[in-house]
């Protein structure tokens, strides 16, 4: 069928919208701590190892909690698992914004992964109900846009706020933003729970146990292991390697974080609609192409012009952005009905352990000298653009896999 015979209904829109702001706090909330990256050295006294134990603590959290939890997906109404996470992860947030010392931020770290680390694949698991797969692109391509409308408004003023107080003060505006969504989360969507008539007299072990035991699913995992090395290798230092490598000043890195955030956010839905007219893998291959071409010339960098990085930093997220919506789109398309909620928690918690321990080796790969100078940032872009070669390869046997199953 062509997706242009597709149209949203009015409540679909409305759950693409609820959705699209929900990750945008969660997404908000991990991304916030990168750029917070230069400040967190300084002023906690701290090591790039002991950063990037910062940002697995998360992962690591996350991804712990998804597995213990992807048992019971499928068994409630995904509206009520929703509130439970988002609440958790509220508090959880509360606390890093109130975080004294560098023990009490890793501690509110780990809960707020305990909880939000879920949320996501209580999302998508919802997504993958309420929309086919025809339309599962464009509905990608809207919840995508969370990444870029949190560097259009929420970094920029999460920045702001950092430089005008301290780094506390982020975390407190996504708490402030929070608290209002769960309230429309719990008066406007409505109960999910068609899933609850499929499942099978088994118990939560019994169904994870199946879950992650089936061949074809395990081709999914291992295409997200591969997907989230990336993003979580170069994502934690990038402020750090803007400023003391790159020389961007700490007033200039908002204007960075708001021209490729606005670049994204418009590229999100048409990267959405391509990939439900053209294909995903096609996108998903052209958007690798072009990050590995990005990242390698970006990592080997030195002092550059302001806007030769703008330029360098948006191609890099159009890039992104097409293998995010892309590849989340194809993986949507592996689960049976019966097993989504406990198969997207099983990968969100992969992705966030496979992230975690990227993040700890990329800790481990680069160095900061007595001069703040970030050493090893080129060898950390090939490793990333090895990781995307292969990824390639995998997501088109997950794109076979998925077609075949549909015919």
């Amino acid at each position: 069928m062509s997706s242009a015979l597709l149209k949203f209904t009015p409540y679909q829109w409305l759950v693409v919208a609820i959705l699209a702001t929900l990750q945008f706090t969660i997404i908000l909330d991990f991304m916030v701590l990168s750029p917070l990256g230069a400040q967190l050295l300084a002023e906690l006294s701290i090591t790039t190892t002991q950063f990037g134990l910062v940002v697995s603590a998360y992962a690591f959290s996350a991804g712990i909690s998804g597995i213990l939890a992807a048992g019971f997906a499928d068994r409630f109404d995904r509206k009520i698992l929703l509130l439970f996470f988002y609440a958790g992860f509220i508090v959880g947030t509360l606390l890093c914004g109130i975080a004294p010392t560098y023990s009490f931020l890793m501690m509110a770290r780990i809960v707020t992964g305990i909880f939000g680390g879920v949320i996501g694949s209580i999302a998508f698991a919802i997504i993958t109900d309420l929309f086919p797969l025809e339309m599962r692109g464009r509905v990608m391509g809207f919840v995508q846009m969370a990444f870029a409308v949190s560097q259009i408004m929420g970094l920029p003023v999460g920045l702001y706020f950092a430089n005008l107080f301290d780094w506390h003060a982020p975390f407190l505006l996504i708490v402030g933003i929070s608290i209002p969504m769960f309230f429309l989360i719990l008066l406007r969507l409505k109960p999910v729970t068609l899933h609850l008539a499929l499942q099978k007299d088994q118990s939560a072990f019994s169904h994870l146990l199946a879950t992650v035991s089936k061949p074809r699913y395990l081709q999914g995992f291992l295409g997200t292991i591969l997907l989230s090395t990336g993003g979580f290798m170069l994502m934690p230092f990038g402020s750090t390697f803007s400023i003391n490598n790159l020389g961007v000043t700490f007033d200039q890195l908002p204007i960075i974080y708001l021209v490729t955030g606005v670049c994204s956010m418009i590229a999100g839905p048409l990267i959405g609609r391509l990939s439900d007219s053209i294909g995903s893998i096609k996108v998903f291959t052209i958007g690798s192409i072009l990050t590995i071409i990005i990242v390698v010339i970006y990592c080997n960098f030195g002092v550059t012009p302001l806007w030769i990085i703008i330029l360098m930093s948006v191609l890099m997220f159009v890039g992104i952005t097409s293998r995010m919506i892309s590849s989340t789109a194809l993986v949507s398309g592996i689960p049976a009905p019966a097993d989504r909620g406990a198969f997207m928690g099983v990968n969100a918690s992969i992705s966030q352990i496979s992230g975690g321990i990227a993040s700890g080796i990329a800790g481990m790969i680069v160095h900061q000298a007595a001069d703040g100078h970030l050493e090893n940032y080129p060898l950390l872009g090939y490793v990333v653009a090895g990781t995307m070669v292969v990824a390639i390869g995998l997501m088109y046997n997950i794109h076979r896999m998925v077609k075949g199953n549909a015919n």
